[in-house]
């Protein structure tokens, strides 16, 4: 009977630290061409050096929460709680916070209807779920906060999830047209702001789906003794 749960350590362990080197990958992407501050270099249209000031604050934050996310759900690291509280706090205060609130400006500045809506929601919903979270955590309310930490990093993650449906949603346009593949590629500036606005509401509708497939169902005897406990 106790073979079950400690072979589902190591799967759960494997799973995390795949996403942890995807978040890494495509955090190191995504902030490469920014590593010189040069702005000629900058991979969105920005009006002047404050919008790229705001802009490369919202990339390198975004990264700090990118790689630090996967590693709160590491078994091994939540158990030790020093450790798991450190890494937390420096998830949410230097990635999370100051990447949201920096996220807001860029996607006003943008001029892009689609990319105020898509950018400027995940945003507030980032700092929501972070500080429910963080209340969880303070109350000494684990389930809740993992729960909360789950929906909090799906709205991270979004930097990753945008970025892979741009190309699929640019393949799925394919046999629609009747232009070649050069000028599918042409489309791809103009897909980025709706699979940033898609790739939110993707990842909080997988999460919940993990939450639920987690959590015991609310009228089971488990469940029961647990709010009674």
């Amino acid at each position: 009977m106790t073979a079950r749960p400690t072979a589902a350590i190591p799967r759960k362990a494997r799973k995390v630290w795949l996403m942890f080197i995807v978040a890494t990958v495509f955090g190191a992407v995504l902030v490469s061409p920014y590593l010189l501050l040069d702005i000629g270099n900058s991979r969105l249209d920005v009006s002047g050096e404050a919008h790229y000031a705001v802009l490369v604050t919202h990339i390198f934050t975004a990264f700090i929460a990118l790689v630090l996310g996967p590693l709160q759900f590491v078994p091994a690291i939540r158990a030790r709680r020093r450790i798991h509280r450190t890494i937390g706090r420096l998830y949410l205060l230097a990635g999370v916070l100051p990447s949201a609130i920096a996220a807001v400006p860029v996607a006003l500045l943008s001029g892009r209807l689609v990319t105020q809506i898509g950018l400027t929601i995940p945003a507030v919903l980032w700092v929501i779920t972070g500080a429910l979270a963080y209340r969880a955590a303070r109350r000494h309310d684990y389930t809740r906060h993992q729960n909360w930490m789950m929906r909090n990093y799906a709205l991270t993650f979004l930097a990753v999830t945008s970025r892979i449906l741009v190309p699929l949603l640019l393949i799925a346009q394919i046999p629609f047209t009747t232009t070649g593949f050069g000028s599918i590629g042409d489309k791809a500036p103009s897909m980025i702001p709706i699979g940033q606005a898609l790739g939110w509401i993707v990842n909080l509708i997988a999460a919940e789906s993990l939450i639920r497939r987690r959590s015991p169902s609310a009228g089971s005897p488990r469940n029961t003794l647990a709010r009674s406990g």
